[in-house]
């Protein structure tokens, strides 16, 4: 009985374990801010309305421009595009235009404060960004987010990224 016990916990907790070094929920918040991307990306172009998108260091909101205010508001009217907090451990670096970007402790409440570091316009073009996403203590390990030659949004691991 009590090897059938050690052996049921032992096969609990090598299971918990993932022994490849898979992340899942790094894989899942690179695959979800990559494909969230290309989404307000369409529906700047669809809306003819300019997007952006804000980082702190836990988390991100979209952003969209209100030209009768003058301002940047932060989307309410698509669920899609609601802020995200990234998941415990996962840490962010914004690079735009060759410039690593110093992210804010917590994005301030007030509108008026929510000036976009990406750019996504409504002609369908991109401001110049690298999005890197890894795990706390594994900076090697992670998922870098950006326009592609064509212009196309793409998800990359740091080692792909890397070799090219």
């Amino acid at each position: 009985m009590v090897l059938a016990i050690i052996g049921v916990v032992t096969a609990g907790v090598l299971l918990s374990i993932d022994l490849t070094g898979h992340d899942p929920a790094l894989h899942t918040a690179s695959r979800r801010l990559a494909a969230l991307l290309r989404y307000a990306r369409s529906e700047a172009e669809l809306q003819t309305r300019d997007y952006g998108l804000v980082f702190d260091a836990h988390g991100y909101r979209f952003v969209t421009y209100a030209v009768r205010h003058n301002e940047w508001r932060l989307v309410s009217e698509d669920q899609s595009l609601r802020p995200r907090v990234l998941p415990a451990g996962i840490e962010v670096k914004v690079i735009v235009d060759g410039r690593t970007v110093k992210l804010a402790e917590k994005i301030p409440a007030k509108d008026a404060a929510l000036a976009p570091q990406v750019m996504l316009y409504s002609s369908g073009d991109l401001s110049s960004f690298s999005i890197t996403l890894w795990r706390h203590g594994a900076p090697h390990k992670g998922f870098v987010i950006r326009p592609n030659r064509r212009g196309r949004i793409v998800e990359h691991s740091l080692a792909a990224a890397h070799a090219s």
